[in-house]
């Protein structure tokens, strides 16, 4: 506008150039400007203000003011309306001498001109301005629709990855990379209710996932379902509680006079602003809360709490699912667990197990191991041991379920008939499977030690399609032990089984393994066999059992087992 001014003085050669404004000028975006800049603009205003309340045209006088009347300079003025769009009044071009003076036609039509030119100019910034905030509003909400749409995926990727969880642990770590891509909050914190007390489900500090609930490595009780922590209050009160301002991290009172209240435990320490509790609802209850802290300001609003809210069904699903698998699956290890047998102590031999369950936590086998007393036969020599190591097919409670049976069929077997080879037993075994309908399938080995003369015993065993033991002796030769029958297997008829025999001398050592130990995704079980001898042979002269075997799991067993691992290894003690 200054320009407009500026150029009314140079044309019209007057000292005074004016635009003024009305309030729809100023709502163009224009600003009020004198030429010279350092100019008093009074004498003119009121006229412009005449102009506009009268007849809103143009008016060019040559005298205004009286010295004799009311004090006032006298001066020449004309002025001409600045136009809107729609026709209404912006303001005034005007320009002001100091002396009268007759304006000729070009000082009217020159006058006129630039008033035009700075209407446009006024009305071009209307236009412009209108434009920009439709600009920005489009910009608004093409922002608002990509953060729909964001948390739409984020929801959608919600109801999948949670749909099939396997524990806790894969839970939170789910939760924890949905959470962490879009929402991106600086603390999460997942606690679920146990008998009166909220526990916090957090990462390992391996996990590398500090961003999950305390700072990695950090531990943190269990807190009563009762407290005033905010989460404990939207766990009791069934419903969504945001935490707002510095009390979020617990760095100032949550009122005058009262100590500082986190919205978690968990959150304790961290410089947080904004934390929002959800409440996790189950099929019978609040499960827990799932807990997200900001650094800085978070606003949750209703599409946001929308979001936040479902994100939570989800996750309560999905830890509701966890906990009925963790809790069938911890009665199965239980239950695998009270019939892995207590070792008996033998004189002259030396025995240790070792059992390793799958990496899986959905996962229970049925792999067993079993050592008892013979019972001595009529002229036979005592102290008689019976050993084995099998497999049930399977990797659920039904498998173990089997297992179970199976073993205490085999036991009673070997009862039954004393003074028999273990192929008998395994026979009755089958002959009983059959006629009680027990769909039982897997491997086994199954052998009979006998003492012998001069520190030896007598080793009788039958291979059931199991991997072959291996005997190392005292000077670390190896024998794989390779004859074996077929597999057990409900579906086949049982027939007649072999039995082969071996002497073990002092300072022997027999393994009996499951496949567990040498199968592994991608490599060859011959190769891990041979892999497993090795080390077997390697073994330092006198080393403990149950040393020697974690060595040997260490060495051989597959770093991501996804199935059960025994190991049982007997040694014969040196002469």
């Amino acid at each position: 506008m200054n320009r407009f001014a500026r150029l009314a003085t140079r044309l019209l050669a007057v000292p005074l150039g004016l635009v003024w404004l009305e309030p729809a000028g100023d709502a163009a975006g224009a600003v009020p400007e004198c030429w010279p800049a350092d100019s008093e603009p009074d004498p003119a205003v009121p006229a412009c203000c005449r102009l506009v309340a009268q007849d809103a045209r143009p008016r060019f006088l040559s005298h205004v003011g009286d010295d004799t009347a009311d004090g006032a300079a006298a001066f020449a003025f004309g002025g001409v309306p600045l136009v809107g769009g729609s026709g209404e009044i912006l303001g005034v071009l005007a320009v002001v001498d100091r002396a009268p003076r007759a304006w000729s036609e070009d000082d009217v039509r020159d006058l006129s001109d630039l008033a035009a030119a700075c209407s446009a100019q006024m009305r071009m910034r209307t236009r412009s301005e209108t434009v920009r905030q439709a600009r920005e509003a489009a910009e608004g909400e093409a922002t608002r629709v990509h953060e729909l749409l964001n948390r739409s995926e984020l929801l959608l990727r919600a109801s999948e990855d949670l749909a099939d969880t396997s524990g806790l642990d894969d839970v939170r770590r789910r939760v924890g990379d949905l959470v962490g891509g879009d929402l991106e909050p600086a603390g999460i914190d997942l606690v679920l209710v146990r008998q009166g007390m909220l526990h916090h489900v957090t990462g390992h500090p391996a996990d590398g996932d500090g961003a999950f609930g305390a700072p990695a490595g950090r531990l943190t009780e269990p807190f009563s379902l009762g407290s005033g922590w905010p989460v404990a209050r939207a766990v009791r009160e069934h419903r969504t509680i945001v935490v707002h301002g510095p009390s979020a991290a617990g760095t100032a009172p949550a009122a005058p006079g009262e100590p500082a209240t986190p919205a978690t435990p968990a959150f304790d320490g961290l410089e947080l602003a904004t934390a929002v509790c959800l409440p996790l609802r189950g099929t019978l209850g609040t499960l827990g809360a799932l807990v997200l802290g900001w650094d800085a300001p978070y606003e949750v609003g209703v599409e946001e709490r929308a979001v936040l809210t479902t994100l939570a069904g989800y996750t309560a699903q999905a830890v509701e699912r966890a906990l009925h698998l963790d809790e069938r699956v911890t009665v199965a290890r239980q239950l695998q667990r009270a019939m892995l047998t207590e070792l008996p102590e033998v004189p002259g031999l030396e025995l240790s197990a070792l059992y390793r369950p799958a990496a899986r936590d959905d996962m229970v086998g049925g792999d067993w191991y079993d050592a008892y007393p013979l019972p001595a036969a009529p002229g036979a020599t005592a102290g008689a041991l019976a050993l084995t190591v099998g497999d049930i097919t399977g990797h659920d409670m039904r498998a173990a379920a089997l297992m179970g049976q199976v073993r205490s069929m085999l036991r009673q077997a070997d009862h039954d008939h004393p003074g028999e080879g273990p192929e008998q037993a395994l026979c009755a075994l089958e002959r009983a499977c059959r006629r009680l309908n027990l769909p039982a399938s897997g491997t086994a080995v199954h052998a009979h030690l006998t003492p012998a003369a001069d520190g030896h015993w007598r080793l009788r065993w039958s291979n059931a399609g199991h991997p072959a033991p291996l005997v190392v002796t005292a000077d670390g030769t190896v024998e794989t032990l390779v004859r074996h029958d077929v597999l057990l297997h409900h579906a086949l008829r049982p027939g007649p089984r072999t039995c082969d025999s071996r002497t073990l001398p002092p300072g022997s050592v027999l393994l009996l393994y499951t496949d567990g130990l040498v199968e592994e995704r991608g490599g060859d079980i011959e190769d891990n066999v041979d892999l497993l001898a090795r080390h077997l042979a390697a073994a330092p002269p006198g080393v403990a059992l149950a040393p020697l075997l974690r060595s040997l799991l260490d060495a051989v067993g597959p770093r991501d087992a996804r199935d059960d691992a025994v190991l049982f290894a007997v040694r014969v003690a040196a002469s």
